[in-house]
């Protein structure tokens, strides 16, 4: 399946399939009661979602969206964790990829535990090059996305962007 960029894949609360990212990004948005969407995880190539249903079924915990066109593949629940049942090599594949996750997840700690601002979104900026070269950054998210991901506010990404910019013209 070919999804677009801004397209739906799933909502949070609605239960259903599993998800391969087979090239692409999509962005988990958490709905808070009081309407607030806060962006809450990237997911990147070879990922399958959600990951808190790769062991037993849950509702999707958040909406997922393309950030850019997305070619998925759409996963079968009830095949899935059958096969789960039967094939120990599965589970074992299983770990492997949410011990990735974990570590991606500790690189997005390393940013957010950054002392100044500037160096928090220069931390994020290198981590997205990794899957998104050679667009920018913000071609991609908004700056206020950027703002939630690591804990800044939108207007202090605005300045910090503008302070980037003007650096290179002055080289």
């Amino acid at each position: 399946m070919i999804l677009h960029k801004g397209e739906t894949l799933f909502r949070q609360g609605e239960s259903g399939p599993l998800y391969h990212l087979a090239s692409g990004l999509l962005k988990i948005v958490r709905n808070h009661e009081d309407g607030n969407a806060v962006l809450v995880n990237i997911i990147v190539p070879n990922e399958t979602i959600p990951h808190h249903s790769l062991i037993s079924p849950k509702p999707y915990y958040g909406t997922a969206i393309a950030l850019v066109t997305c070619e998925i593949q759409v996963l079968s629940a009830a095949e899935w964790y059958r096969e789960l049942e039967g094939n120990p090599d599965k589970s074992h594949a299983i770990a492997l990829q949410l011990q990735d996750k974990l570590r991606m997840m500790q690189q997005r700690i390393d940013q957010l535990t950054q002392v100044t601002p500037a160096e928090k979104l220069r931390k994020l900026q290198s981590w997205f090059k990794t899957y998104i070269a050679p667009a920018a950054l913000t071609d991609v998210l908004t700056q206020d996305e950027i703002g939630q991901f690591i804990g800044l506010r939108r207007e202090t990404v605005n300045r910090l962007l503008r302070a980037q910019a003007s650096s290179v013209l002055v080289e």
